[in-house]
């Protein structure tokens, strides 16, 4: 930083030289990102895409979700429409079996993308539950050529194995908010057991995916924590969420966001993890806006279709969004 008639002067470049020399932010550089004027947005974004495009080009991964397993949820997790202290309107349902999954990763390939995500409700799958994930994943991994991440909670001994064992290759088990801010939006489990599960799929050899959900009261000095508390992680995948305050949940009042702050979130996570896949997730259509298609100059990668109870937007939108960039769809191999 330099200063010119006393203000401070920041060379955007400065920071992506920085993270291409693997050199971490620090604390200050991480809050001037987040803190920067909304005139600094597009020397951020230029100086993170710089860092983007050196790991990954022009591509851009697609990732679809199928929620498998839907509200029935024990924990408290504040942001969640599926959990115990929500009264959200929700289709509930139990796991489905092993035909319907097959069924999801077929739309998979359909919409492009090249992981398929299995997600579940609850604390933790259960033996039976494991087993319709098992044969399902061994089934497809069969038929196609798909990344399968499963995202079934916390895991007990032996079930990251079983799930390696399938075929599984990515585990999503986020963060989701900083140590310190956790027991604000959930007390049923704890950070350290969230840290825990990433670590043990990290054994069993399954690529490990963590990452977070902005705009839940946190701090802009809590949200550089959880970036580096992620990169120290080595998450491969990071999920960067923005919060859609859901009416029925405890946090459907919370509506802090803006869509410069989102894009100056996503740059945030590319300079501090900037070899790590970013993936702009749930709640980009409401608190990006018209601004999405900026994200892709900090992120590269995005889920398509809908989420676990909340809409996405057309995936022939984002296809097209894609290639109004100028970017390329990661092909996927059928």
């Amino acid at each position: 930083m330099t200063l010119i008639n006393d203000q401070a002067v920041i060379n955007w470049n400065d920071f992506a030289t920085k993270a291409l020399n693997g050199e971490k932010l620090t604390m200050e550089e991480g809050l001037a990102v987040l803190r920067a004027s909304d005139r600094e947005l597009l020397p951020i974004l230029h100086a993170a895409y710089r860092v983007r495009h050196h790991y990954y080009g022009n591509k851009v991964k697609l990732n679809m979700i199928l929620n498998v397993k839907s509200g029935f949820c024990p924990e408290d997790c504040g942001y969640c429409s599926q959990s115990i202290v929500s009264d959200a309107p929700i289709e509930k349902y139990t796991m489905l079996n092993k035909e319907a999954i097959v069924e999801g990763a077929k739309e998979a390939v359909n919409r492009k993308a090249g992981t398929y995500c299995i997600v579940a409700s609850g604390r933790g799958p259960t033996e039976r539950e494991l087993g319709e994930v098992y044969d399902a994943v061994k089934e497809i991994k069969d038929q196609y050529q798909l990344k399968i991440c499963t995202c079934l909670g916390i895991l007990k001994d032996g079930q990251a194995d079983k799930l390696k064992e399938a075929g599984v290759d990515r585990y999503n088990h986020n963060l989701n908010t900083s140590a310190d801010h956790f027991n604000k939006i959930t007390t049923t489990h704890t950070y350290d057991d969230r840290v825990n599960t990433v670590e043990e799929v990290k054994v069993a050899g399954i690529s490990p995916c963590s990452g977070c959900i902005v705009g839940m009261g946190e701090t802009h000095e809590q949200l550089v924590e959880l970036a580096y508390s992620l990169r120290e992680l080595d998450a491969d995948s990071i999920p960067v969420n923005f919060l859609n305050s859901i009416k029925g949940t405890p946090l459907e009042n919370l509506k802090e966001l803006t869509p410069r702050y989102c894009l100056k979130v996503l740059a945030l996570f590319r300079f501090i993890c900037p070899e790590k896949e970013i993936r702009v997730s749930g709640g980009r259509e409401i608190n990006l806006g018209h601004l999405q298609a900026l994200s892709l100059y900090a992120a590269n990668s995005l889920f398509v279709g809908d989420y676990l109870t909340t809409e996405g937007q057309q995936v022939s939108t984002d296809h097209q969004m894609i290639a109004d960039l100028g970017f390329e769809i990661e092909e996927v191999c059928v």
